[in-house]
């Protein structure tokens, strides 16, 4: 069954760049204005699913059922403490999932069946991935609309994106034609630092306007959160991590509507 819903890809293939983060406010900010919200937890480490409160012990069933086609996405998804966001859980048996179908021809497509088949409907699907380029990451872009690169204001910063906007137009050229970048979101950024000014300026001199004008903010608050497993936006609403990613779900939607429109 088939739903109006956008699923993004929230992908980087290094580790420490704010993309769990990312993709718990994003989808914590979206929910807090009325889109009924699902995040699915690729990575074996489940930051996410800790990070939006959800114990480990309460993880039955996960993303990994999902991925091997014994449950469907409504027998493992769970609610979170965010009226409109839920979320599939992880757990580390993803950490075997690669191993156990990598000679299975469908394998890249896994996600996309699962998701092609949700009875609820969803206006936004966020997909959390490991900080690595694996056959989970393969699955999620395989099966997503568009990526949303969260991106760390640091000196290697544009070497590593140059490698993702190649992964991605590898996906394009051989699983699926209609990904795009939704768009580029620049983290951890300090504005008293010199370094950091440079590459958001290289990054939008480079790619344009791809780049979000959302700067996420280095946060203590942001940073705190996920100890009480809880999103910045319902840890601390008035902190400035916060009020970045409520500008940045405006952002995306405003992004969505002209997609829309345009086509």
């Amino acid at each position: 069954m088939s739903h109006n819903n956008r699923i993004i890809t929230i992908a980087n293939q290094k580790g420490g760049v704010g993309k769990t983060t990312t993709a718990i406010n994003l989808a914590t900010a979206l929910a807090a204005i009325g889109e009924h919200v699902l995040i699915v937890d690729l990575d074996p480490q489940g930051n996410a699913s800790t990070g939006l409160g959800i114990d480990r012990r309460d993880r039955a069933v996960s993303s990994y059922d999902l991925l091997m086609g014994t449950r469907s996405v409504d027998q493992t998804v769970l609610p979170t403490a965010v009226p409109n966001l839920s979320i599939v859980p992880s757990t580390m048996d993803l950490l075997g999932f690669e191993m156990e179908i990598a000679q299975q021809p469908d394998r890249v497509f896994r996600l996309k069946r699962a998701l092609q088949e949700i009875a609820l409907p969803y206006s936004y699907i966020i997909l959390d991935c490991p900080p690595s380029f694996n056959l989970l990451t393969m699955n999620a872009m395989a099966a997503a609309q568009s990526v949303l690169v969260p991106l760390q204001c640091e000196f290697f910063a544009l070497e590593g994106l140059s490698q993702l906007l190649e992964t991605v137009n590898q996906v394009r050229q051989t699983v699926n034609p209609s990904l795009d970048i939704q768009g580029i979101v620049l983290t951890m950024f300090d504005a008293r630092n010199n370094l950091a000014q440079q590459v958001v300026s290289d990054v939008r001199t480079y790619l344009g306007d791809k780049v979000y004008h959302t700067l996420i903010p280095r946060n203590v608050r942001v940073s705190e959160a996920p100890s009480y497993g809880k999103p910045a936006i319902l840890y601390d609403l008035k902190c400035a991590g916060s009020q970045a990613y409520l500008q940045l779900a405006s952002e995306v939607i405003q992004r969505e509507r002209r997609r829309k429109a345009a086509a």
